[in-house]
This record gives structure tokens, C-alpha cells and sequence, in this order.
């Protein structure tokens, strides 16, 4: 947004990527987001550390970002035809896994309270909508995404992304 010169912000080229108040950067939205959710341990949105609902959520976090999120990589680049058929294969192979993961009555990835790894799955999810792939067979996905986007905090951000109408 700065006009600054990316690749000297982030040596990987790629968003995203956090400046902390004393300079230090910090990269990978799972990274990010398990540090944002450290500062305001009472909000509850990560488990304490030590404990195995942690490792939980960084399993479910490191989900999302190596097998997930780089699934529609392909999706969002001039590739050939085969390779954006072979990512919707690997994007509908998460969906199924979520589908099957919320099938055993869960609200959120950790139970029944909402994590930051349930923010995570939501931002990616929602880029189905601008890829094609439709969430028809996926009704147990589907009702996490109209939970998450019914969350006043998602709604926010959704208008200033300019991703709803204000």
C-alpha cells in the first residue's frame, strides 16, 4: 500500500507479512496469526502453549497453509489447463476433509470455540468464489462459512477488504 518496494519488505515476494513494533519481521499467516492471538491470551483465541489443544490448532493451521492455501495457488496463475484441474482436485480434497472434520458436530476447527486457525480456513475458503469451485457438496463446509461470516469481527473485515457491500 506504502509503494515500497515489496521484495525489500519480504524476501519470499509474497504477502503476508508483519512489521513488529521493534522492526522485527515476521512472515506465513500461520506465524502471524498464532502471534497476533499471543498478545490477547484472554480473547481465547489460541490454546496455551504447552498444552495438546496447541499442537491441535498449529496442526490445523499448518493444514491450511501447506496443503490448502498453496492448492489455489495454480487457480490464481497463468497455468496450463491440466495444472488448474489438478488444483481443484487438491482444493475439493481439503473441502472433503473439512466436510468429513465437521461432521462430528464441531462449530470451529477446535470444537465448539472459534480459534485463529478458524479465521484462516475462512479467508481461504472464501476464495472458492472467485475460482469456480462451488460448495454445494461440501453443506457441513458450507454452514462454517455462513457461521464465520455471520461473526460482526468478519463482517468488518469483509467491508474493508471491499469483499461485501458497506
Amino acid at each position: 500500500a506504502s509503494g515500497a518496494d515489496f521484495w525489500k519488505i519480504n524476501p519470499k515476494g509474497y504477502v503476508p507479512a508483519l512489521t513488529l513494533a521493534d522492526g522485527a519481521l515476521l512472515t506465513e499467516g500461520a506465524v502471524i496469526v498464532q502471534y497476533l492471538a499471543d498478545q490477547k491470551p484472554e480473547k481465547g483465541l489460541i490454546p496455551k502453549v504447552g498444552t495438546l489443544e496447541r499442537l491441535r490448532l498449529q496442526e490445523h493451521l499448518n493444514h491450511i497453509a501447506a496443503e490448502y492455501h498453496k492448492a489455489f495457488t495454480p487457480l490464481f496463475s497463468p497455468v496450463s489447463d491440466d495444472t488448474k484441474a489438478w488444483a481443484r482436485e487438491r482444493v475439493n480434497k481439503a473441502l472433503a476433509y473439512y466436510e468429513a472434520l465437521f461432521a462430528d458436530g464441531r462449530d470451529y476447527l477446535m470444537g465448539k470455540s472459534f480459534s485463529v486457525a478458524d479465521a484462516y480456513l475462512f479467508t481461504v475458503t472464501n476464495w472458492t468464489n472467485f475460482v469456480g469451485i462451488p460448495l454445494e457438496s461440501y453443506p457441513r463446509v458450507r454452514a462454517f462459512m455462513a457461521r464465520m461470516a455471520a461473526r460482526p469481527a468478519v463482517q468488518a473485515a469483509l467491508k474493508a477488504e471491499g469483499l461485501l457491500a458497506a
